[in-house]
């Protein structure tokens, strides 16, 4: 039986986002679009039958709490239900891993493979990430490159936002101001520009 699929655009501190959810859980986030793209056609080219709705109940928590993540606030997503019925196993087991990454915490592509286990290597990580529909529930921000690398970010300004949710988060590699740190005006006029990466 087909569950019922719902939508909602909301403005951020970033650009207009976008979330999608049915009666299961939460089935996509879309940051904002590059500069002229249509959001609502990227949601509805997912979810085709879809429709706009107010969130209510867990989804309202849901679009308030990535608000004020993108505002400069810590949030745990942790709680979040995801509707994971059509993800392949191996992305399963990717994003569980990923999602066990504690706000403030960072692992490297290498890391979470180990994490994900059955040989699974960082390349295959990184491709399973970026299938990631839920950016920021499935924290792909916090898997890093190796050494002092931040390896990519699909999101208006790329490794800038990417810089800036980990300082949002306090996350240090070594407990001092490092790589991760960006000033807000840095961040917000990457985000103003719509830049992508990953």
């Amino acid at each position: 039986m087909a569950q019922a699929h719902s939508y909602t655009l909301f403005a951020t501190a970033i650009g207009t986002c976008a979330v999608a959810w049915n009666d299961i859980g939460l089935t996509g986030i879309w940051l904002p679009a590059a500069e002229g793209a249509d959001l609502r056609r990227q949601v509805l080219r997912r979810a085709p039958r879809a429709h706009a709705a107010p969130p209510v109940g867990a989804m309202a928590h849901v679009v308030e709490a990535l608000a004020r993540l993108v505002a400069g606030e810590s949030v745990d997503f942790a709680g979040v239900v995801l509707d994971l019925a059509d993800v392949e196993p191996f992305d399963r087991r990717v994003y569980r891993a990923a999602r066990a990454i504690a706000p403030g915490h960072v692992l490297t592509y290498g890391d979470l493979a180990a994490r994900v286990g059955d040989g699974a290597t960082a390349r295959e990580v990184g491709r399973s990430l970026g299938r990631n529909r839920w950016p920021l529930v499935v924290p792909c921000h916090r898997i890093v490159a190796s050494g002092n690398g931040l390896g990519g970010f699909s999101a208006p300004g790329g490794t800038v936002t990417k810089r800036r949710l980990l300082a949002i988060e306090g996350a240090r590699r070594g407990g001092a101001p490092d790589l991760f740190d960006a000033p807000v005006s840095e961040f917000t006029r990457a985000a103003s520009g719509r830049e992508s990466g990953h």
